[in-house]
């Protein structure tokens, strides 16, 4: 089982690699092949979940050819017991196809394995009209 310090490590990797724009580094090397994303809400044409580390992949890759991305500040992470922790995502984007600039305000939870992998991450954040 991971210890709290073992999640302390593993979310500021996350952090370090996400701020680096190196999320394919992160999920080849701290995910499971099989690792669940969850949005609050289904993504536009699709599910709120991508099953597997192929799925996942293709979810950041549509998102980042949707978007172009100005900011991106990590607060965290936040240690919740022995198998999870989180972090509050704070992003500057604008949408591509409609040119709207948009602040963001996520907080994600990720679920850790005994061998210390990372089987889950959920997002969470107000939902617009």
């Amino acid at each position: 089982m991971p210890t709290p310090q073992d999640l302390m490590q593993l979310g500021q990797t996350l952090i370090d690699l996400c701020q680096a724009k190196r999320e394919t580094e992160l999920q080849d090397n701290h995910y499971t092949t099989d690792a669940v994303s969850a949005e609050a809400v289904a993504m536009p044409g699709g599910s709120a979940e991508a099953v597997g580390l192929d799925a996942i992949k293709a979810k950041g890759e549509w998102w980042y050819g949707a978007h172009e991305l100005h900011n991106l500040s990590i607060e965290g992470p936040f240690v919740h017991g022995t198998d999870r922790f989180s972090v509050i995502f704070d992003i500057d984007v604008t949408q591509k196809e409609t040119g709207e600039r948009t602040q963001m305000r996520e907080i994600g939870t990720y679920y850790v394995n005994q061998a210390g992998k990372i089987t889950r991450e959920e997002f969470a954040y107000p939902i617009g009209d």
